[in-house]
């Protein structure tokens, strides 16, 4: 018998239909003498009918009286699929986040969690019982309602298989497992048996919606073996004798094995939501970035990939990128408060580019993959225009039109399109 905790999405949940097959699902795993713990979202579409609500009200709704309100979509989530579970003649018992006391700090709209009281969850268990629990909300100190910020469901499933100490938190989406690379951009994309916390961290930070960031954080952190399947899959459900983790979605692990010594790209990830900016010609001089970025920082606005240009005469070009979303905000600030500040000629903005980005532990202890990757994007006349590294990954500024064109040509140069799924480096 394993203790699994089970984290379904809002399309798993989006209507009545999809609930009693997700209730038919945990059914089985009950049936097979395994422990359930359900954690859901609430129905798609109905947090941003609630947020169209409030901002029906209020352009910028009161964040208590926001997070009570916008935490009630999953209230109504794990109470159906309670009944639908009940209905097939298995308990059932619904909390919220304040009745299990998910506990976090007072940071409305994007809280983070402090602590969990499992009692109630273990009692239901030992009662035999399915358990349902309310995903991305918790409650303050001071009793308010909080909520996890999107895609704060994953964070609580997660959470809350540490704290019990669960063999594995399945995370159900709307995709069978973690791929090489978007399979609506190359039809030769892979689905990945494994991958580290690692990697997969990095490509959730590069782009890849399939996890939220913080929940593969909280995983790596305490050790929690993620596993990623599909809600709709009725044959990828998982076998229900000892080894029922084997061959079944993608699971994500802190081991990297033996096996996947000779990955030495895991996957290739890309993010649209990419905005260059230039600050022309300034002064090359100590303390120049620190006044074009701090009051960048002090707007709250993040910078992702930095380049400064050779100075010639003592003059420089100062490039980095912002999230398309901040491009006008990011262009206001330098305009107005550090272009004349610093004597650059002009600051220039293009949203017309994409990140690319090679994601793999197998980096760390093979040469040349950064060469191959310039060699394999100037083969396809694809200019770069930026470049960042890390010790698992190698990410490139490219124009936006020619991003299918550089995943599929990647793609097929790191031997992700192989069969045995054996990536290599040229020469």
């Amino acid at each position: 018998m394993a203790l699994i905790v089970q984290k379904y999405g809002g399309t798993s949940m989006g209507s009545i239909d999809r609930i009693k097959n997700v209730a038919k699902r945990i059914k089985r795993w009950h049936d097979h003498g395994h422990q359930v713990v359900v954690v859901v979202s609430a129905m798609s579409g109905e947090t941003n009918r609630l947020i169209d609500l409030a901002r029906q009200i209020s352009t910028q709704p009161d964040p208590r009286e926001y997070d009570q309100m916008v935490s009630t979509g999953e209230q109504v989530s794990i109470s159906l699929l309670a009944m639908a579970i009940k209905e097939l003649g298995v308990g059932a018992r619904s909390f919220t986040g304040r009745q299990v006391a998910i506990k976090t700090d007072g940071e409305h709209n994007k809280a983070r969690i402090e602590s969990i009281d499992d009692k109630n969850i273990r009692a239901q268990l030992d009662a035999g019982n399915v358990v349902i629990v309310a995903g991305f909300q918790g409650i303050d100190e001071h009793g308010d309602a909080t909520t996890l910020g999107r895609g704060g469901s994953d964070t609580t499933g997660v959470a809350i298989a540490a704290s019990l100490g669960a063999d594995e938190c399945q995370i159900y989406t709307d995709v069978d497992g973690v791929y090489t690379t978007d399979p609506r951009v190359t039809s030769k994309a892979k689905k990945l048996e494994k991958i580290t916390f690692e990697e997969m961290l990095e490509m959730a930070s590069l782009g890849s919606k399939i996890l939220q960031i913080r929940s593969v954080e909280f995983a790596g952190k305490y050790g929690v073996p993620l596993r990623v399947l599909s809600s709709f899959d009725e044959d990828n459900d998982g076998s229900f004798d000892d080894d029922f983790k084997d061959n079944v979605g993608t699971l994500i692990t802190i081991d990297e094995g033996d096996n996947m010594e000779n990955a030495i790209i895991s996957g290739i990830a890309f993010n649209r939501d990419e905005a260059k900016i230039v600050v022309r010609a300034v002064p090359d001089h100590p303390g120049i970035a620190s006044a074009i970025l701090s009051p960048i920082g002090r707007a709250n606005i993040e910078i992702d990939m930095i380049v400064q240009n050779l100075s010639i005469n003592g003059m420089t070009d100062f490039s980095f990128t912002v999230n398309r979303t901040d491009m006008e905000k990011t262009m206001k600030v330098l305009n107005e408060q550090v272009k004349d500040e610093i004597g650059a000629t002009e600051v220039i903005g293009n949203s017309d580019v994409v990140k690319v980005s090679l994601v793999g532990v197998g980096m760390r202890s093979h040469a040349g993959v950064a060469s191959l990757m310039f060699q394999t994007l100037a083969e396809n006349n694809i200019n770069i225009e930026m470049i960042s590294t890390s010790e698992i990954k190698v990410s490139v500024l490219i124009q936006e039109q020619y991003l299918e064109k550089a995943v599929k040509s990647l793609h097929t140069a790191f031997g992700l399109d192989r069969e045995d799924g054996d990536s290599k480096v040229a020469g």
